[in-house]
């Protein structure tokens, strides 16, 4: 007998599974989906298996940007009961509960902004053989544009360029951008004017007076718009050096305010030094003793080695003379 090949005998094998009903396959729509927000989303989930004793499903969610295996589980049907789980489990349920006729669509309610991401439903149902026991659907919960922060920045003289700025922090799908001027002036000409609706850009270049004026810019998205508006001010290129010189001359006139002043205190501390003079206590060489005249000092002789002491006439004293007596 010739031996089949093994291709051959593989697809055999799955016929022959598909046929007997023992294959598990799950579907899902391919099209991403949308609800708005508040609103009540429906993840359509539908199955072909034989249904068993063992027959499980599980929802599980996965936030944007992270792999599937970073899924938690939010719902599980096993053994007959229903267990809602997580941080969602007030707000999910099945649209057919028992799910053992082939629908495993499911309900979410109050969607919120958090809840945009990938859903898994899981089919599992042992000993069936598993062709495609998974489906994978992405929601977006659409939310109108927050109101957008208008900012500027550049320089706003004749001749100069600027770039005006804006941005919303909420809106899905994320909205574009659009500025206008507003007004009866005429607004700027494209070869002055680049604006970028992603970004919410507006670059505005060979600025003149009339550049002046309102702008707005206006975010948009399928669930509404919001808008924010800001006023450029051009001058003269003049008026910017006048300012300059007239910064320079007061900050001249700052410093020499304040060198003035340190001139002045600096003589001031200088007028208070005490000047020297000798105290009560202080003796000089040539000082005269008190009740002690020049002609009564002592003198040295420098020839004779000693000192010579005249009479003086605090110290003279008189000797009464005796009388003698006649008896």
């Amino acid at each position: 007998m010739a031996e089949l090949p093994g291709p051959f005998l593989c697809g055999a094998l799955l016929g022959l599974l598909c046929l007997s009903g023992l294959a598990v396959e799950v579907k899902v729509p391919t099209e991403p989906l949308s609800t708005p927000l508040g609103k009540t989303a429906e993840l359509t989930c539908t199955y072909s298996t034989s249904v068993g004793d063992s027959f499980a499903l599980e929802w599980s969610f996965v936030q944007p940007g992270k792999p599937i295996s970073e899924s938690h589980p939010i719902l599980y049907f096993t053994n007959g009961q229903l267990y809602p789980t997580g941080s969602k489990s007030k707000r999910v349920s099945l649209l057919q509960n028992p799910p053992t006729v082939g629908v495993a669509t499911l309900k979410l309610t109050d969607v919120h902004p958090s809840d945009t991401g990938t859903y898994l439903c899981q089919v599992n149902n042992p000993p069936d053989f598993y062709t495609n026991g998974l489906g994978l659907i992405n929601l977006t919960v659409l939310v109108p544009p927050s109101n957008p922060l208008c900012s500027q920045s550049g320089q706003t003289s004749v001749g100069g360029s600027t770039a005006l700025r804006c941005s919303s922090s909420e809106g899905a799908p994320k909205p574009v951008y659009n500025w206008v001027r507003l007004g009866s002036f005429p607004t700027p000409s494209p070869g002055s004017m680049v604006q970028d609706e992603v970004s919410g850009q507006l670059i505005l270049t060979n600025l003149s007076l009339t550049s002046s004026g309102t702008y707005r810019c206006v975010a948009t998205n399928q669930m509404g718009s919001a808008s924010c508006e800001l006023t450029l001010s051009v001058t003269e290129p003049s008026e910017g050096r006048v300012a300059g010189a007239l910064i320079g001359v007061l900050l001249v006139v700052l410093l020499l305010s304040v060198a003035a002043f340190c001139l002045i205190r600096f003589h001031k501390e200088r007028g208070k030094k005490p000047k020297e003079t000798y105290g009560g206590s202080d003796l000089r060489e040539d000082a005269m003793a008190p009740g002690i005249s020049e002609h009564t000092s002592m003198r040295a002789d420098s020839s004779k080695g000693f000192l010579e002491r005249p009479s003086s006439a605090s110290t003279v004293t008189t000797t009464k003379s005796k009388l003698p007596m006649i008896v």
